[in-house]
């Protein structure tokens, strides 16, 4: 068996620089420069206990803590738990969070997967789809409160749309449902969101050996059954990545709810909100825990159906 002579490390003085002629490769590693993982890892780690782990610890110890119109009291009190399970506002609120959340997850699917289909399987020059890619991330460019804002003269009774209608006499008089109502609500939220599904769809697609649907062209596969048994099942982590993404967003949401919609809805971000502004926290602090809760039961779901980690 022909054996490969490795040079003596630069590192090695003295007698140790006539190594023999193999270096084993514990020594090699014992010499190897650069910082050790722990090191690596250490800031990432410091921030994450900084800014999630102790602030979670804060909001779980405030959340047993008393309050009176005089303020929050330290103690252990039960008392805003009762009243979450007890009280039909709480479910009420929440199961409306959810409702809004399945339902501009699913708009914002329908009208991303096309989007990045497009992208990544009919422009054929990377060229192109990247410019095409950075005008769907513009309006990531101007402030999100602004976006929403938006809508307010786009959908009000003297707004662009009520304006355009009336012209073209499909309406005789200004529509009331567009503006402070679940219709504009909705197509806000979609709007405001579906740029953080097209991205996760673009480069999942993009991933897809071309070499592989051409042989299933080849092979007499029809574009409808290509879809279904290759770009489908190839493109579900991004669509999974792109649903954990507007789910997470949503269901904190509470300033669309209160600009576009008008504080008609109460969703469990706007109750949160309430509750601080009143300096109320336990209560407040109440409520995020089992959104935080409602939130990771959610992405654990989506994670169940499509397992990222295996498919990536």
């Amino acid at each position: 068996m022909e054996r490969t002579v490795l040079p003596p490390h630069p590192g090695l003085i003295g007698s140790e620089a006539i190594a023999p002629e193999f270096i084993q490769e514990d020594q090699l590693k014992k010499f190897r420069p650069g910082f050790s993982a722990a090191w690596l890892v250490a800031p990432s780690a410091i921030w994450l206990v900084l800014f999630l782990v102790l602030p979670l610890i804060f909001i779980v110890v405030i959340s047993f803590w008393n309050y009176s119109l005089s303020g929050m009291v330290p103690g252990f009190t039960l008392e805003h738990y009762v009243e979450y399970f007890t009280s039909s506002i709480y479910s009420r609120t929440l199961l409306t969070t959810l409702r809004y959340t399945f339902t501009t997850m699913v708009f914002c699917l329908l009208l991303a997967y096309p989007i990045a289909y497009f992208l990544a399987m009919v422009v054929k020059t990377y060229k192109w789809q990247m410019s095409l890619f950075l005008v769907c991330m513009v309006p990531f460019w101007t402030s999100y409160l602004i976006r929403a804002i938006a809508w307010v003269p786009m959908l009000g009774r003297r707004g662009l749309l009520n304006n355009v209608m009336i012209d073209f006499g499909i309406i005789e008089k200004p529509a009331t449902f567009l503006l402070f109502s679940e219709f504009a609500l909705t197509m806000a939220l979609v709007q405001l969101y579906v740029v953080l599904c097209i991205g996760p769809m673009f480069f999942s697609l993009a991933k897809i050996d071309k070499a592989i649907i051409e042989a299933a062209r080849d092979m007499g596969a029809s574009s409808l059954q290509i879809f279904r048994q290759i770009i489908l099942p190839l493109s579900l982590p991004g669509v999974a990545i792109g649903m954990i993404f507007i789910f997470v967003m949503i269901m904190g949401e509470f300033a669309t709810a209160v600009v576009v919609g008008g504080g008609k809805f109460s969703v469990v971000g706007t109750l949160i909100n309430q509750y601080a502004a009143t300096a109320n926290y336990p209560r407040a602090a109440v409520n995020a825990i089992f959104l935080m809760i409602g939130m990771m039961i959610g992405v654990v779901f989506i994670m169940k159906l499509v397992d990222i980690r295996k498919q990536l």
